[in-house]
């Protein structure tokens, strides 16, 4: 920890445990066939992501921000209002780095199975960091996904801030969660067709890191794309990126294994607060393998109907985990961040309690990143 260029406290990221050195690079993408929900008609659809993969030689490549300084401003601002205990002020948010290196050649040698990620409602793909970057210190390619007018923040190529449409939780309207979860499906198809579809990857994609605005497009990292293993492919997401990832499972046969840490899996119910429809994948099961990972402190009667279902007609493909002592925001990077905040005396232990439980810090962080990386390695092979 220390204090940021603005003044505010500067937050770490843990190192990741793997043996490989990581690269990132940053990536746009455009579905001309589809209209952004957000922004209705005449639009197009545009996702953002990152690519994280084991990198060779990383001499001269800077480190990749954790957030840029327009997102970090506009998350500032937003974090508070949905986790009321991190703190209005205090932070720069855009001192944190990230410990992969900016457009870094890819290690060369193997192909390497590729994960998508998907965040949770309102959240931006950085919160899903600390995971990432391990699974890629280990071996792993791992794309971190953004969902615009979904997520609190994403800055496109342009400049532009796309922020959230969201004005409170979004299933307290079954339409809004229906269009939310419809998205992101279609943004992760969007994805794969990119990274290991026919559509291919150095011809339809426009990297956008590194490069001014009025530049064309660059070539991707060299290496990254045949470090592309599109028979190994797998993908997990928090919170309502969980619900994507188990459904996206159920629906996409390239998807070979998935993580679901603790999405609903069924629609809201109306009125609120009664049982909703459940998704295909807890009404039918899967034939995949499906990791269902949660916490005892989100727990409640819709979590277990809906993922009780998804185990019970999932015939042994279907496994329900649990961290006890822990929160919803345990399972993204604030597990690491709101120690730091506490010892900084931004907020109080009760408060970090309400952010991230009670669990020790120095073992939920781990402890997540194993449970995700033995999954997939299990279920995929080793990177």
């Amino acid at each position: 920890m220390g204090a940021g260029a603005a003044g505010g406290l500067r937050l770490r990221l843990p190192a990741p445990s793997g043996p490989y050195r990581i690269g990132a690079s940053v990536l746009h993408l455009v579905d001309r066939e589809r209209p952004d929900p957000w922004l209705g008609a005449g639009s197009v659809r545009q996702v953002m992501a990152t690519v994280w993969y084991p990198a060779g030689d990383v001499r001269g490549r800077p480190r990749l921000p954790h957030m840029t300084p327009r997102a970090a401003g506009s998350f500032a601002s937003w974090a508070p209002r949905t986790h009321p205990q991190v703190p209005p002020t205090g932070v720069d948010w855009a001192a944190t780095t990230t410990h992969a290196h900016l457009d870094a050649p890819a290690l060369t040698g193997r192909r390497r199975p590729v994960l998508l990620y998907s965040p949770g409602g309102g959240d931006p793909r950085t919160l899903g960091t600390c995971v990432a970057e391990e699974l890629a210190s280990h071996g792993f390619v791992v794309v971190t996904l953004d969902h615009p007018g979904d997520a609190s923040e994403v800055e496109m190529p342009d400049g532009t801030l796309r922020e959230t449409v969201f004005v409170g939780d979004p299933r307290a309207d079954p339409k809004l969660f229906r269009t939310v979860i419809e998205t992101r499906l279609a943004d992760v198809r969007l994805v794969l067709d990119h990274l290991v579809g026919r559509a291919g990857l150095d011809d339809l994609v426009n990297r956008v890191a590194g490069r001014r605005r009025d530049q064309p497009g660059r070539a991707l990292p060299r290496g990254l794309a045949r470090a592309l293993d599109p028979h190994r492919v797998g993908v997990y997401g928090h919170s309502a990126g969980g619900t994507t990832a188990a459904q996206a499972l159920y629906d996409d046969r390239r998807i070979a294994a998935a993580a679901n840490l603790e999405g609903y899996l069924s629609h809201p119910g109306t009125p609120a607060g009664r049982p909703g429809p459940l998704f295909p994948v807890a009404r039918d099961g899967v034939d995949r393998p499906l990791l269902l990972l949660g916490t005892d402190w989100f727990r409640d009667a819709e979590v277990d109907r809906t993922w009780s279902a998804a185990v019970a007609r999932s015939h042994g493909h279907a496994t329900w985990r649990q961290i006890a002592g822990a929160t919803h925001a345990t399972l993204t990077d604030y597990a690491a961040l709101a120690p730091q905040l506490q010892a900084a005396g931004l907020i109080t232990a009760e408060a970090r309690a309400g952010l991230v439980g009670t669990i020790d810090p120095a073992r939920s962080v781990p402890l997540l990143r194993h449970l995700v990386r033995t999954f997939f390695t299990r279920h995929l092979g080793t990177p």
